[in-house]
């Protein structure tokens, strides 16, 4: 008969930086920890425009959580989709495949992060992936690598001109850097391997509907990053709301009220995000206030109101003065995981959290950055290696920081990409999976219908 651990037990949703970070917080024999998450990785967001654009691989930026935790003995990790937490029972109930599993805890950290956010539009999804996830990346991979593909076969200007046109939506970090590294796809990876076109005659075009690039920023660090991308040979569109997308292109709205169509095969939304729908779940029971983007007003201590035992950090927390990045949610795991053990083991909690900005930096292409760091500012060289090393240090695991390292050594004196590697599944996976299980129709860059509506294939 197995012994009954009465160990204090802190469930952890989600295996982003503030589930990750607070269950390595917790990493003490006084607790038992479940770590509960969809995916089986810990990813690694702010390099997903780099898996993106053939730099690095998948594996690279996001490691499996239960390597990550191997050595810490009081965690244990299950893979699921959390689909209700009951505040009252105590309990969270999650679902891999047929399988459900329901968990009690003591103490919950819900980490559950935001998603990508059509602000209303989420039709647009279909023709304009997001950049969230391992599955929006090599889905993006394919669109923009496949687009050139399709250009070098089409004998119609117009048609190869709509091809060779990419927009990047939203001018935040995520769309300047994507923005940037299609750009300097088009202008130095891809030249001279085709022998139909030029891959210099990409159009790569940059919208928002605000009147800055980067405005979190300020305007001297946004207007050099505008003048950076305008330099690289990207076309910033601002003050321009897109209004309806499809497969063949996209209308904007501009601050005059006239509208403007865009023929653009390959589309890339980086506006917005949208806080997960569990935290409506815990606002709804607990009473909490839930703002436009989906995100729980929580205590100065990140408790929900109500319920000290359960925390809410990261992208779905919303507490003044602490933006939506990576040191935000590390942080805001790490105090609550500090708040659970104080309480446990008799000692004074530390109170409300108090977030430390470590500043903040984007990447524009090779050797181009912009830093804000307290009350320094920095631009170009000088930025752009700061931002190689704060990222490269703040990736999880040795063999991570290497392999990244080796891959952008090779990319950035070669202007070679060894992740270029496409495969029709990645380009139609997701809208067929759509398809097959909620009835949504699409169609993808021409239009065609998924594969996974053909005929199937012959056994062999």
């Amino acid at each position: 008969m197995s012994k009954i651990d009465k160990r204090h037990h802190v469930v952890v949703v989600g295996s982003g930086f503030g589930g990750l970070f607070g269950t390595q917080a917790l990493d003490s024999p006084d607790v038992k920890v479940t770590l509960v998450a969809k995916t089986a990785h810990h990813l690694f967001q702010p390099l997903l425009y780099q898996v993106a654009t053939g730099i690095l691989s998948e594996g690279e930026i996001a490691p499996p959580t239960r390597e990550i935790l191997r050595r810490q003995r009081n965690a244990r990790v299950i893979q699921g989709l959390v689909t209700d937490v009951d505040l009252d029972a105590k309990t969270v109930t999650s679902r891999f495949h047929e399988k459900q599993t329901v968990l009690h805890y003591d103490s919950l950290i819900v980490a559950a992060g935001a998603g990508q956010s059509y602000f209303g539009n989420d039709q647009f999804a279909t023709y304009a992936p997001g950049m969230k996830t391992i599955d929006d990346a090599l889905e993006l991979r394919s669109r923009i690598f496949g687009a050139f593909e399709l250009a070098e076969m089409e004998e119609d200007p117009e048609a190869r001109k709509r091809l060779l046109t990419f927009v990047v939506v939203g001018a935040g970090p995520t769309g300047v850097e994507m923005a940037g590294q299609i750009r300097e796809l088009a202008n130095k990876t891809l030249t001279r391997e085709f022998r139909h076109i030029d891959s210099r005659d990409a159009r790569v075009i940059l919208l928002d509907g605000a009147p800055a690039v980067l405005a979190t920023f300020g305007d001297r660090l946004g207007g050099k990053a505008k003048e950076s991308l305008e330099d690289l040979g990207v076309e910033v569109i601002l003050n321009a709301l897109v209004v309806d997308v499809d497969h063949a292109g996209l209308v904007v709205k501009k601050k005059d009220g006239t509208t403007e169509r865009i023929e653009s095969a390959c589309k890339v939304w980086a506006a917005g995000v949208q806080g997960n729908e569990l935290g409506r779940a815990l606002a709804q029971a607990s009473g909490a206030e839930l703002d436009r983007a989906g995100r729980v007003r929580v205590q100065p201590d990140l408790s929900l109101p109500g319920h000290p035992e359960v925390f809410v950090v990261g992208d779905l927390a919303l507490v003044d003065g602490v933006p939506g990045v990576a040191q935000g949610a590390i942080q805001g795991g790490q105090h609550a995981a500090k708040t659970i053990l104080h309480r446990i083991q008799g000692a004074t909690p530390p109170g409300a959290f108090s977030y430390v900005d470590k500043g903040s930096m984007a990447t524009i292409s090779k050797y181009r950055a912009i830093a804000s760091v307290g009350k320094l500012r920095f631009t170009g060289f000088t930025a752009w290696v700061m931002w190689l090393a704060v990222h490269l240090l703040a990736m999880v695991g040795f063999k991570a920081r290497l392999t990244t390292l080796l891959r952008w050594i090779i990319t950035f004196f070669s202007n070679g990409r060894s992740e270029r590697v496409t495969t029709n599944q990645q380009l139609v996976g997701r809208l067929a999976m759509e398809r097959l299980g909620q009835g949504v129709s699409g169609t993808l860059m021409r239009g065609d219908e998924l594969d996974a509506e053909r005929e199937p294939r012959k056994s062999s």
